[in-house]
């Protein structure tokens, strides 16, 4: 089970669908959720590109060979390229954490961007 600080909630998104909210003040670089993951290996990812989950996985490992499903909200947050949160992957415990850049307020959606790295504005693979 992920663990969150208790300030967050999937709920339909300001954007499409459904997305990662605050119901709390969230200050900066205070640490939002740690998302356990499931390890896809590399000879597998491939597959993933025809199924719904193509949408939801995160590269993993040092080489980006193998691919990473974050579990509790991890996988449901949507991208910002000037987003409000950012993630880091500890690949020693294995989870993928979420912590705030700036001040988030309650009833705020939480983004991140799907790079990795704040304000990179590279192509996504769909459009935004």
């Amino acid at each position: 089970m992920s663990q969150n600080n208790g300030k967050i909630i999937v709920a339909p998104s300001v954007i499409a669908g459904r997305g990662v909210l605050a119901t709390e003040d969230i200050a900066a670089d205070e640490l939002i959720e740690v998302c356990p993951i499931i390890i896809i290996p590399a000879n597998q990812v491939q597959i993933i590109h025809s199924t719904v989950l193509h949408d939801y996985y995160f590269l993993w490992g040092d080489d980006e060979q193998q691919a990473a499903i974050a579990l509790g909200y991890g996988s449901m947050y949507n991208h910002a390229t000037h987003s409000n949160a950012a993630y880091e992957m500890d690949y020693e415990m294995l989870t993928i954490d979420i912590y705030a850049l700036r001040d988030i307020v309650a009833g705020e959606e939480i983004f991140i961007n799907y790079h990795g790295a704040k304000s990179v504005d590279e192509d996504l693979w769909f459009e935004e």
